[in-house]
């Protein structure tokens, strides 16, 4: 009897994409993409709205100006607006979590702790944690939820990277 040979396995390729390096550092292939920041967070005041509509104006033209987002649905918004939080059980949940994440690189005081302090291990856990979250609720969250969870997991990253390139 002729032995069969067995058929090859297929060879499976992975591909790394993340961002970070597993030392924080951003890889080499976004450096060109990707410029870190200082986080800022600055409230943009809206501009009041007026009391009433001129009379001479027609109905349909103050209607127009009143309502909210184009009839498109494009909705822009700054990060201070995505940074908002909406007020959900699950971004109520999140901002601790947040809270922590920038108290452990000293961009937020802690209440326990007289002397602000770096804690970058901590700081990475928080963020791996928020991130997990964010992967494992992906096209569950509400738009809102969705923008304040990315914004400040973005300003968090980019913070993180700051801080450890300063250490």
């Amino acid at each position: 009897m002729a032995k069969e040979k067995a058929p090859q396995k297929e060879q499976i390729k992975v591909t790394d994409k993340r961002i970070f390096t597993p030392e924080g550092d951003i890889r080499e292939e976004f450096r060109k993409e990707i410029k870190p920041v200082e986080p800022s967070f600055a409230r943009v005041e809206a501009p009041p709205a007026p009391e009433k509509p001129a009379a001479s104006q027609p109905q349909e033209e103050r209607r127009t100006r009143t309502d909210g987002p184009p009839p498109g649905g494009d909705r822009r918004r700054t990060l201070a607006d995505k940074a908002q939080n909406p007020g959900t059980a699950f971004s109520d949940f999140v901002e601790p979590l947040i809270a922590q994440a920038y108290m452990s690189l000293g961009m937020l005081r802690n209440p326990y702790q007289p002397k602000t302090t770096v804690d970058t291990a901590a700081a990475r856990q928080m963020i791996e944690i928020l991130t997990m979250l964010k992967d494992k609720t992906a096209g569950n969250l509400t738009e809102e939820e969705e923008d304040f969870l990315t914004a400040h997991l973005g300003e968090l990253k980019l913070a993180f990277v700051q801080r450890t390139k300063t250490i």
